[in-house]
């Protein structure tokens, strides 16, 4: 039985490493395949513990082409730790370190436990404004530019898209943003800036996060680019000290940029990568401010899964 053997111990290998490194639906599909387990037996397992998931769902789950994001399919995750014999909380974490929005916004000094907590939240806001798992377009190049205010915090966040649709009909983008610590989004205000026009807004005050619908003015075909630029007014929240920006997947060119107001100059400012929520940052550089505009940025030519942030220190 050598040969058997083998394999169980390179699925073993493969299962660490996936639940280091995520994504989730690679972590998913090793746990499944180093347990030997049809997804007839997982489903079944599931039922015994109360939850109730399609094959075919969880199927799209392993394959990376859905994720579990309303309360029940994360109770379904959950209940796939104990059944997989996984460490708690490690698939849980997985999907934490990848966000959950169409956007892909991950808000500054969020714990992946906060992010969980609030998925819930943001899957039902998201239904409210219908809309789907797969909002239609993949972005060329996004560009974010910072706020931060006299009293350090985060005043107001501009984003502009360069998106192409990859399906027919598509007419409109859901913006999130997840404020700081004690935020109050319904105090937030969003603008519609450019090629798009304000739809509806809803948000939950517990998590601070906010959902905004912006409408374009045309529909697009699949292979459109279009262009379109938006912002949300915040300055609700606490001091500010860092803002980090995660990425599902690989994808175009990302550049953030931070100004400062001249009354709350930091005293020195860092850019930093991160694999995932539970790895180490990585990539740490200095950031010079230029001296007239007080401002710092980096650029990512090639977006890869993970983290991106930049960070400040307050004397």
């Amino acid at each position: 039985m050598p040969h058997a053997t083998q394999h169980a111990d390179v699925a073993t290998a493969e299962l660490d490493s996936a639940l280091r490194g995520g994504p989730f639906h690679v972590a998913l599909r090793a746990a499944i395949a180093a347990r030997g387990l049809p997804l007839q037996r997982v489903q079944h397992h599931l039922s015994r513990h109360g939850v109730k998931v399609g094959v075919t769902s969880l199927s799209y789950w392993q394959q990376g082409a859905r994720r579990p994001q309303r309360p029940e399919s994360l109770r379904a995750v959950r209940a796939l730790e104990e059944i997989l014999e996984l460490p708690e909380e490690s698939l849980i974490r997985l999907l934490a370190d990848s966000g959950v929005s169409p956007s892909g916004l991950r808000s500054a000094a969020r714990s992946y436990r906060s992010l969980v907590e609030a998925s819930g939240v943001l899957d039902q806001l998201l239904a409210e404004l219908n809309c789907p798992p797969d909002a239609g377009l993949h972005t060329l190049g996004h560009h974010e530019r910072l706020r931060i205010g006299a009293r350090r915090e985060l005043a107001e966040r501009e984003s502009h898209h360069i998106v192409r649709a990859h399906r027919d009909g598509v007419d409109r983008f859901v913006a999130v943003h997840h404020g700081d610590r004690g935020a109050t989004p319904e105090l937030m205000r969003v603008h519609a800036l450019e090629n798009c026009r304000t739809g509806r807004v809803r948000w939950h005050r517990d998590t601070g996060v906010l959902a905004a619908e912006f409408l374009f003015d045309t529909r697009l075909r699949a292979g459109d680019t279009f262009l379109f630029r938006y912002g949300v007014e915040d300055g609700t929240a606490g001091v500010a000290r860092e803002y980090v920006r995660g990425f599902d997947s690989p994808g175009g060119q990302y550049a953030l940029q931070v100004c400062f107001d001249a009354a709350a100059v930091p005293v020195r400012c860092h850019r930093f990568a991160q694999h995932s929520a539970a790895a180490p940052r990585s990539g740490r550089q200095d950031l010079a401010l230029s001296g007239r505009h007080r401002s710092v940025h980096l650029v990512e030519p090639r977006l890869r899964a993970g983290f991106l942030g930049i960070g400040w220190d307050w004397e």
